[in-house]
């Protein structure tokens, strides 16, 4: 199957286009201690719809090294006490902070929750001291992905045919 995959980035705090605060009882939370079964749970129920496939080969062992990276952390969103998606952030020494996973649980979706949480994650990361933020869409991703992301304030510097 075909696919086109885009890099954006963001490169100072005030790029940022912060979305609207969703109504009702919105949280936040980072996963500390990491724990390996909630980051494989999040990756495949978010994923399922968007061919997510690298990681569900990973054994245990691959899933408890990764969380526990020093440079990793997990970010969960929950309504009403419900996770409803997450972000995993890598932030290494040379603070090219990387949003590599980002989504929402498929009943969370349509609510106006992911410009919310990507603005968490784009603040999350420039207050962990990124010196740019950036991440990886596909025209697999949710259809809406690219469109969330170009409206936060993110921009294409590359892109590749797969």
């Amino acid at each position: 199957m075909a696919e086109t995959r885009r890099y954006l980035e963001m490169t100072t705090p005030s790029e940022l286009r912060p979305a609207p605060e969703p109504s009702g009882a919105v949280t936040l939370s980072r996963q500390d201690p990491p724990d390996p079964a909630i980051n494989r749970q999040l990756y495949v129920s978010v994923g399922q719809d968007w061919r997510w496939v690298d990681r569900l080969v990973w054994t245990e062992d691959q899933w408890t090294t990764y969380v526990h990276a020093q440079d990793l952390e997990t970010w969960v969103m929950s309504v009403n006490g419900a996770p409803a998606g997450y972000f995993e952030l890598e932030v290494p020494r040379d603070r090219n902070a990387h949003i590599v996973y980002f989504g929402l649980l498929p009943d969370f979706i349509g609510r106006g929750l992911g410009g919310h949480l990507l603005t968490c994650a784009v603040r999350r990361a420039w207050d962990a001291g990124a010196r740019r933020v950036w991440l990886h869409t596909s025209s697999l991703d949710h259809p809406n992905a690219l469109a969330n992301y170009l409206a936060r304030g993110f921009r294409v510097y590359d892109t590749e045919e797969r």
